[in-house]
C-alpha cells in the first residue's frame, strides 16, 4: 500500500496549535458518539419503532445540509475560528438541553415523546451545518503544505479513537451510572472542546476570491467540484456507500432483538468499527498510500459493502463485531484519500465552498444513511434492508470504477 521510506509520522503533531486542534476533535467526538447512542436507545425505547431512529438522522441531516453551501461561503469570507466558537457553543447548548430533559422527564419527554429530542438534534444539525466547512477549511491554516496527508491522517486517527472509545464510554455509563450521568458527560466534553477551540490563535482569511455576489461564489465552488472527476469520483463514491451500505442506524435493534446483548453490547457494536478504522490510520499514518490510490479506494469501498452483506446475514455477536471491524478499516482509507485529494487539489480560498459540497453529499450521508436504514428496515425488514444496502454499495463502486476513469487511474497526487 505504501513505500516504507517516509517522512517523520509525528512531524503535524510538533505543532502546537494542531494538537489543540485534534484534542478539540477528540472532546467533541467523544461527546457526539456517548451522545448517539443515548439518544438512539432513548428514542426506541419511547417509540419502539425503526422508522424513529432513522428520523434522529434526518433530524440532523436536513438542517446541516440546507445551510451547507452558505456556511462554505462564510468560511471563505470570515474568520474561521469565530464561526468554529459560535458552532460549538450551540452544541454545548443542545447537551445542556437533553441533559435537563433527563432531570425534568415529566415535563417534557412524557408529554411530548420523542419530539423534544428531535428538536435538540435539529439545532445542533444547524449548527453542524456550519461548522463543518469551517474546521475543514481551518485545519491546514494550521500546518504547511507538505503536513497535509499526515495532518489529515493524525485528524482520522484521533477522530477513530474518539469514535471507537465513545460509544463503549457511553453505554458502559449509561448503563451503570444511568442516563443523566451520560448526557452530563455529554456536556462536559464539549465544553472541554470548546476550550480546546478558543485557545488556538486566530488564523487571517487567505485572499478573497473576485467572484461579485455570494451566488456566485457559491456557484463557482460546486462548479470546481463538478469538473474535478477525481473529486467528484471520490465524493460520489463515499455518498452513495455509506447512504446504502450503513447500518450504524439499526445497530439498536440489532443489539436488542438479533443479537440479544442490550445495552452494553451496543456501545460494543458502534464502537466497532472503529477499532478497524483506529488501526488503519495509525498504519497509514507511518506508511501513506503513495501509489495507486484510485484503486485501493475502490477496493476498500467494496470490501465495505461485503462486509455490510455479512453483517446482515450474522446472527453471532463476534462475527458481527469481526465485520463491522474491517468495514471500519476499509472505511478509514476512503476517508483519508477523499480528504487528501480534496485539501491538495482545492486552493486555499475556495476550500469552505468545496467543503461545504462535500458536508452535503458525504457529511450528512450518515444521517440521510440513518433515514434510508429506517424507511428500508421497516419495508423490508432489519436484515434484508442492511443485505439490499451492501448489495447497492457494490453497485455504486462499479458504475463509479465505469465512469470514474481519472480516479480509477489515479497513481498518487506528485
Amino acid at each position: 500500500m505504501a513505500d516504507s521510506s517516509t517522512p517523520n509520522p509525528y512531524a503535524a503533531l510538533q505543532v502546537r496549535d494542531f494538537r489543540l486542534f485534534i484534542l478539540s476533535r477528540l472532546f467533541i467526538t467523544l461527546a457526539v458518539m456517548i451522545q448517539a447512542v443515548v439518544v438512539g436507545w432513548q428514542v426506541y425505547e419511547i417509540t419502539r419503532d425503526p422508522l424513529s431512529l432513522g428520523l434522529i438522522g434526518l433530524a440532523e441531516a436536513v438542517p446541516a445540509i440546507g445551510v451547507s453551501l452558505y456556511a462554505g461561503h462564510l468560511a471563505d469570507i470570515i474568520e474561521r475560528k469565530k464561526i468554529i466558537l459560535v458552532c460549538v457553543a450551540t452544541l454545548v447548548f443542545c447537551s445542556i438541553a437533553l441533559l435537563f430533559f433527563t432531570l425534568h422527564t415529566g415535563a417534557f419527554l412524557l408529554q411530548y415523546g420523542a419530539t423534544a429530542i428531535y428538536v435538540v438534534i435539529f439545532v445542533s444539525g444547524i449548527a453542524r451545518g456550519f461548522l463543518s466547512p469551517a474546521n475543514f477549511s481551518f485545519m491546514p491554516q494550521l500546518v504547511s503544505r507538505e503536513l497535509y496527508q499526515n495532518a489529515i491522517t493524525w485528524n482520522s486517527t484521533i477522530w477513530e479513537g474518539a469514535a471507537l472509545s465513545g460509544p463503549m464510554i457511553g453505554g458502559l455509563i449509561f448503563g451503570f451510572f444511568g442516563i443523566t450521568a451520560a448526557y452530563s458527560a455529554d456536556a462536559l466534553l464539549t465544553v472541554a472542546a470548546l476550550v480546546c477551540y478558543f485557545l488556538i490563535p486566530n488564523r487571517p482569511l487567505p485572499r478573497v476570491s473576485e467572484e461579485q455576489g455570494i451566488w456566485e461564489k457559491i456557484k463557482t465552488g460546486i462548479r470546481f467540484v463538478f469538473s474535478s472527476q477525481i473529486i467528484l469520483g471520490a465524493i460520489t463514491l463515499d455518498l452513495f456507500a455509506v447512504l446504502f451500505g450503513g447500518a450504524v442506524a439499526l445497530l439498536p435493534i440489532f443489539a436488542n432483538d438479533i443479537l440479544h446483548v442490550g445495552k452494553i453490547g451496543l456501545g460494543f457494536l458502534r464502537s466497532a468499527p472503529s477499532v478497524g478504522a483506529m488501526v488503519m490510520a495509525i498504519y497509514i499514518t507511518h506508511y501513506p498510500i503513495k501509489k495507486y490510490m484510485g484503486k485501493i479506494l475502490l477496493s476498500c469501498v467494496a470490501g465495505f459493502g461485503f462486509c455490510m452483506i455479512g453483517f446482515g446475514l450474522s446472527i453471532s455477536f463476534w462475527l458481527s463485531m469481526v465485520l463491522l471491524i474491517l468495514s471500519g478499516a476499509f472505511d478509514c482509507v476512503s476517508v483519508i484519500a477523499r480528504s487528501t485529494m480534496i485539501h491538495t487539489l482545492t486552493p486555499e480560498n475556495m476550500k469552505g465552498r468545496v467543503s461545504a459540497v462535500n458536508s452535503i453529499f458525504v457529511g450528512s450521508s450518515n444521517e440521510i444513511g440513518a433515514f434510508e436504514s429506517g424507511v428500508a428496515a421497516r419495508l423490508l425488514g432489519t436484515v434484508r434492508s442492511v443485505i439490499l444496502g451492501g448489495v447497492m454499495t457494490l453497485a455504486v463502486v462499479s458504475i463509479t470504477a465505469w465512469k470514474a476513469i481519472k480516479l480509477r487511474r489515479l497513481d498518487n497526487l506528485d
